[in-house]
């Protein structure tokens, strides 16, 4: 299917006029409604909607002028009518989803626009990759914009990835037309240190006029995030505290408070609006990363909004952040966010302003999911085999790839060990002293081991290291090919060969997650497209994702969304400790340590 650009308010700007002044009918009124409106931050009570071309052409009490013989008329009843919802920094991959799967499941729950970042797939297929996001975002029937990605790989000199993303490439990425700015800026050692690469990036993007996404991973709020707002990044979505929320709105940045899947951070947060007092426009609401089993059983960003407003923040406020304040961020105010003329005519119809339920989601005009379920269709890219075909480990592995020599004479070894926080991104650094049996250093208790196992240049190289958290027990194994950011495989296990039968499997199905336990495969979600997502229905993955939280609870973990703290162990630009195919990484001071330490 080809791309049918969306028609500009000044391309339809006469018939707008046309309608709002009675002149000609409107394709569409949604009458009798309470109008949620963003600007003014009021709820106004029988009011109607007037939408023509897929844009909103009046709002006011009383539309009959804008009604016609053909006009189709939509009764709200006295409900709200709420601007679609605006999803600020997101990742698609992180649903095991392809664009068009993904819309298909987040439009009934009133989703309808989404700035996405696909740097996922950058680090495995590159610009071809990203393109190919891209394309298939821009034929959904809800606007999906795309952001560069700045840093594949995140970490330079820390992990390799499939490829490198390249000032050259940010700059051709700009030229194309779903694309909204850069990509999380999460090299930001990198500009604190103007490193002329990410630098040159940052200006490609403001010299497009577009808006740079930020990622500032550190607790540190002194000179070093002076420097970081200096560079350029406009927002940041990595703060976990009230203080870190206020020390951005404070340097003119936007402050997007994520609830994900594991990450539950607005709550700490959004005491800066309704505790302290701070403006509001400068706040953000987001998901950063869902996963399938999330989207289907839960929301999107309505559950994200229903959170904030249990957390506290006046109903009005929380969709003004999750609306209005996205749009001004990344200069979409005059398209998307609001119920006003000219804009994309995208609107919710909901009989509760605090818990939210999405009864009626129309997006650029057309009815799209009626009370839960869908009406329109979401249009497939043909992803092609260069896409399939992205797990390449070089040899079958067995357990002997997954031992780790002691050192010779040692009876028990101290070892660095990453430690897994529930429901948050940053790890610890732990550690522990470990046993040492037939000459092999072996998890006790609650470390067991974990694996980067290299998939993209078939080297058959791998990173053996310790965590702690997941709480497995038995003879047991969990690899996935989804491992932020450079997507190599990540093997955790209590015991070595069912580490080796789990990562051969996942590269025999072309890449995805899977739980083996005493030589038996327990769950299997397969993920083909680059080894991060699946083309399959978003009900079809999530029930396979459910089964693999099943098989890890069923080996002894606990945790909640565990599956995104496994996800992210390779993520070298969030702290303390992670693991990637160079070995184990600092992101503390940004160096290689060693895995094992002499006892003293």
């Amino acid at each position: 299917m080809e791309y049918a650009p969306f028609p500009s308010w000044p391309d339809v700007a006469p018939r707008l006029i046309a309608v709002a002044a009675g002149r000609e009918a409107a394709d569409l009124v949604i009458r009798g409604g309470i109008w949620i409106n963003v600007h003014s931050r009021e709820a106004l009570p029988d009011h109607s909607i007037a939408i023509a071309e897929g844009r909103i052409a009046y709002v006011g009490p009383d539309a009959s002028h804008c009604i016609g013989p053909d006009t189709q008329i939509i009764e709200a009843d006295g409900r709200y009518m709420i601007p679609g919802l605006c999803d600020a920094h997101m990742h698609i991959e992180s649903g095991m989803l392809t664009p068009a799967e993904f819309a298909r499941a987040v439009i009934p729950h009133g989703t309808t626009s989404m700035l996405t970042d696909p740097h996922e797939i950058a680090n495995v297929l590159g610009l071809d990759g990203v393109r190919m996001m891209h394309d298939e975002a821009l034929m959904q029937p809800v606007n999906i914009f795309t952001q560069m990605p700045s840093c594949a790989p995140s970490a330079p000199g820390l992990e390799t990835t499939g490829y490198e993303i390249t000032p050259e490439d940010v700059a051709e990425a700009m030229t194309w037309p779903g694309i909204i700015g850069l990509g999380e800026m999460m090299n930001f050692p990198g500009v604190i240190h103007a490193d002329p690469k990410m630098l040159a990036e940052i200006a490609a993007t403001q010299r497009a006029g577009k808006t740079v996404g930020g990622h500032y991973a550190s607790r540190h709020l002194g000179p070093d995030f002076a420097a970081y707002v200096a560079g350029g990044p406009a927002d940041d979505h990595e703060g976990t505290c009230e203080a870190d929320a206020i020390a951005r709105v404070r340097q003119g940045m936007r402050s997007m408070m994520r609830l994900g899947s594991a990450w539950y951070d607005v709550e700490s947060q959004i005491t800066a609006v309704t505790e302290k007092g701070l403006d509001p426009r400068n706040f953000i609401l987001c998901t950063d990363d869902c996963h399938s089993g999330t989207l289907v059983n839960e929301g999107h960003m309505n559950r994200v909004v229903r959170h904030a407003i249990a957390c506290g923040c006046d109903p009005l406020i929380a969709l003004q952040m999750a609306t209005i304040n996205t749009a001004t961020h990344f200069g979409l105010e005059r398209e998307i966010g609001s119920i006003t003329p000219g804009r994309r005519a995208d609107v919710i119809l909901s009989s509760d302003l605090t818990e939210l339920p999405i009864e009626m989601v129309i997006a650029r005009g057309q009815v799209v999911a009626v009370n839960g379920a869908i009406t329109v269709d979401c249009p497939h890219y043909d992803w092609p085999d260069r896409a399939r075909n992205t797990v390449h480990l070089g040899h079958a592995l067995t357990a002997a790839d997954f031992e780790i020599p002691a050192p010779e004479g040692a009876n028990r070894v101290r070892a660095n060990v990453i430690g897994v926080v529930e429901n948050q991104a940053p790890t610890q650094a732990l550690k522990a002293e470990l046993p040492i049996i037939g000459g092999l250093v072996e998890g006790e208790g609650d470390v067991c081991q974990i694996a980067l196992v290299e998939r993209h240049r078939a080297t058959g190289g791998v990173t053996n290291a310790f965590v702690s958290g997941f709480g497995y027990q038995g003879r047991m194994a969990m690899a996935s090919t989804v491992a932020h950011d450079s997507h190599h495989m990540i093997v955790v296990g209590t015991d070595r060969d069912q580490m080796a039968l789990a990562a051969n499997r996942l590269a025999e199905v072309g890449g995805g997650i899977t739980v083996f336990r005493d030589g038996e495969e327990l769950a299997l979600v397969e993920l083909p497209i680059a080894g991060l997502m699946s083309d399959s229905p978003a009900a079809d993955v999530a029930a396979k994702a459910q089964k693999m939280v099943e098989a890890m609870q069923a080996c002894g973990c606990q945790l909640n969304n565990a599956y995104m703290q496994h996800s992210l162990l390779a993520l070298v630009v969030i702290p303390e400790l992670r693991i990637s195919d160079l070995g184990l990484v600092d992101v503390r001071t940004f160096e290689k340590i060693d895995l094992l330490e002499p006892l003293a």
